[in-house]
């Protein structure tokens, strides 16, 4: 039985929620060509289910009630032996993976025949859209310190943007041809070709487009900087300190700041021009490491080069004005009251909550 395993391990904040969700869709699409989104039981989005593999592989517990992802990576393994063709892994978490848990991924797929897939984005555009990703999970810190603690301390973020540092793991033993780099366009090539991100996930995976038509409309949307202060304040006010599905967090997270804040016209949060050149470096050492191990490129290494923020047009995402947040509160208070005023009914929000799955589950068959 030939078998090929694509791995796609991120890294965030590189388009992974959109490509992640029209997978999904096209679950049952893909299958008839041969490639395979795999799922648990059929209450599950394929999404949620590799969340959970992810986690259970990287010995993780996250997101939900403890024990929620243990024996999701063997049951995917199981999947994955039963099948012929191609077989898709997506999460993010997996960038900064140790070498144990990457040893143990190729040694129970051992037999097919691996692909690594890794997408990246310039720190330009990666660095503010970190931060902000924090603060939508809880956190209360402020930029300036994100940024102390990315170059300082190589936090998380930093470990899953760090190119060579990743790839070198997840490459070990693995021919280049193998290895796939996807890079993510700057936003003139995509307004003239908004697909263009699409089709090169599609070239790594050995997709044709042709097999997922039905698009996607999720996105993980970045927020402007006096929503993203609000945020800040309010994690700090009602003490969220870490993401758990459902509650009021949910409310916060998805909400406040992927809905209602997301689409306020608001000025962007921007990589401190004093961050610029430093920037550039990792840029030049990822680019000399891609270039020298011979994996496989679908784009163009010259986009992973961050563009400079004239002075003139950077503003401190740490002084924003009192006007400027209290604006932003009132629209997060006036949402908060509208969804307060749909959710008299327990009863009936769980009904909708189950008609809403059953309806997704019958787009996916």
């Amino acid at each position: 039985m030939s078998r090929k395993v694509y791995v796609h391990i991120g890294a965030p904040k590189t388009g992974t929620t959109y490509l992640q969700d029209r997978l999904a869709l096209n679950a049952k699409s893909l299958g008839e060509h041969g490639v395979h989104v795999p799922t648990g039981m059929p209450v599950h989005s394929p999404g949620m289910f590799q969340f959970r593999v992810a986690l259970d592989l990287l010995g993780q517990d996250w997101g939900g009630e403890p024990g929620h992802a243990a024996g999701t990576w063997d049951s995917f393994v199981r999947r994955t032996k039963r099948r012929s063709g191609s077989v898709i892994l997506s999460h993010e978490l997996l960038a900064p993976a140790g070498a144990a848990s990457v040893k143990r991924l190729k040694h129970d797929l051992r037999g097919s025949e691996i692909h690594v897939v890794y997408s990246a984005r310039d720190l330009g555009r990666q660095i503010p859209a970190a931060w902000q990703e924090t603060v939508k999970q809880g956190k209360g810190w402020g930029y300036r310190r994100f940024l102390d603690k990315l170059t300082n301390d190589r936090i998380w973020f930093y470990q899953a943007f760090d190119l060579p540092a990743v790839l070198s793991t997840w490459s070990a033993g693995l021919p280049p041809e193998q290895v796939h780099v996807v890079t993510v366009p700057h936003h003139e090539v995509i307004a003239e070709r908004p697909d263009t991100l699409w089709l090169r996930f599609c070239d790594a995976f050995g997709i044709d487009p042709a097999w997922a038509p039905a698009d996607s409309w999720s996105v993980n949307p970045s927020m402007g900087m006096a929503e993203t202060a609000l945020v800040r304040k309010l994690n700090r006010r009602v003490k969220r300190t870490a993401r758990r599905l459902g509650g009021a967090d949910e409310l916060v997270h998805r909400l406040l700041a992927e809905r209602q804040l997301a689409s306020r016209p608001s000025q962007p949060v921007r990589l401190a021009p004093r961050m610029h050149p430093w920037a550039l470096e990792q840029a030049e050492r990822w680019i000399e490491w891609v270039e020298e191990s011979g994996v496989h490129v679908v784009g163009d290494l010259d986009e992973l080069r961050p563009r400079p923020v004239p002075e003139k047009e950077w503003a401190d995402p740490d002084r924003v004005s009192p006007r400027e947040q209290l604006e932003a509160a009132l629209d997060a208070l006036s949402a908060m009251t509208d969804e307060a005023a749909r959710r008299s009914d327990p009863d009936q929000q769980l009904v909708r909550r189950v008609k809403s799955q059953v309806r997704r589950m019958r787009q996916q068959q």
